[in-house]
């Protein structure tokens, strides 16, 4: 008599977990933390030609050599000069391509208009 009793209560336990499962998982997780005020800035490709060095030691390999050596090689037309100027290797390039942009000063930008010159 006893095992038929073990049988049902076995059967019962096992009824009730399998019932609060999908209530387990349908807890709410906690909302993410807000994002600091920095992380709307790393949205924003880094400028390799006005960056600082701590600025640019924050992309993914980039440290203290890489860093000054982007320095020195400024101005850059295009962002892919790191690699053709030899400033760092293509792994490295490969790594934060999507998250830089080389800009132009606004002075190489837009040249002065020429004007004509005046004859007497």
């Amino acid at each position: 008599m006893r095992i038929p009793h073990f049988g049902r209560l076995t059967a019962l336990f096992l009824a009730c977990a399998l019932l609060t499962l999908p209530l387990a998982a349908q807890t709410p997780a906690k909302a993410p933390a807000k994002a600091a005020p920095t992380a709307k800035k790393a949205a924003e490709p880094m400028d390799i030609n006005s960056a600082t060095a701590d600025q640019l030691k924050t992309l993914p390999g980039i440290g203290e050599a890489y860093s000054g050596k982007i320095i020195a090689g400024r101005p850059y037309d295009r962002k892919d000069q790191l690699v053709s100027k030899n400033i760092v290797p293509q792994a490295t390039y490969d790594k934060v391509k999507d998250l830089i942009v080389a800009k132009q000063s606004a002075a190489k930008k837009a040249p002065a208009p020429k004007t004509p010159a005046k004859t007497k």
